[in-house]
């Protein structure tokens, strides 16, 4: 009501107090940065030994840590055990002697709330040839995956 009595006194139309209003607004926030928009970003390690996937595990939570964002992980999923018999003599003549090889894949899962921009200062450290980090972005419809090496 005020300011169409204003607008009525003055001759001063609504449609340029709206403009004026809309730059004064512009000129409160142009000192201020805008709020950089966090992401849940899903990073999966895997590795067949557990010690160097830990020590990785723990230089990201440190890294993160340092840059004051939220996480939530290590999460250690099931080790999955691949195994393999086979017959040790290669004619297949003799006694029935067997090998029995076995690969454990071991598993760690970290959540992550921070800019997309922060995922390569966070993983930017020198990761062992073993150990394999895929990157993914669960909110969206088509989660976006790619592997660091």
């Amino acid at each position: 009501v005020g300011s169409v009595r204003c607008v009525q006194e003055t001759g001063i139309n609504a449609e340029y107090m709206g403009l004026l209003r809309w730059k004064m607004d512009k000129d409160k926030t142009k000192g201020e940065e805008a709020p950089e928009e966090l992401n849940k970003i899903r990073l999966t390690l895997s590795a067949k030994e557990i010690k160097p996937l830990e020590d990785v595990c723990n230089q990201i939570l440190q890294k993160t840590k340092e840059l004051n964002y939220k996480f939530r992980g290590p999460v250690r999923m099931p080790t999955k055990t691949l195994r393999i018999t086979c017959r040790k003599t290669p004619c297949g003549e003799g006694t029935d002697t067997w090998d029995h090889f076995e690969m454990r894949l071991h598993k760690r899962v970290i959540d992550l709330n921070c800019p997309i921009k922060k995922v390569k200062e966070i993983t930017g450290f020198k990761i062992e040839p073993g150990i394999i980090v895929n990157v993914s972005f669960p909110q969206q419809a088509k989660s976006t995956i790619f592997t660091l090496n």
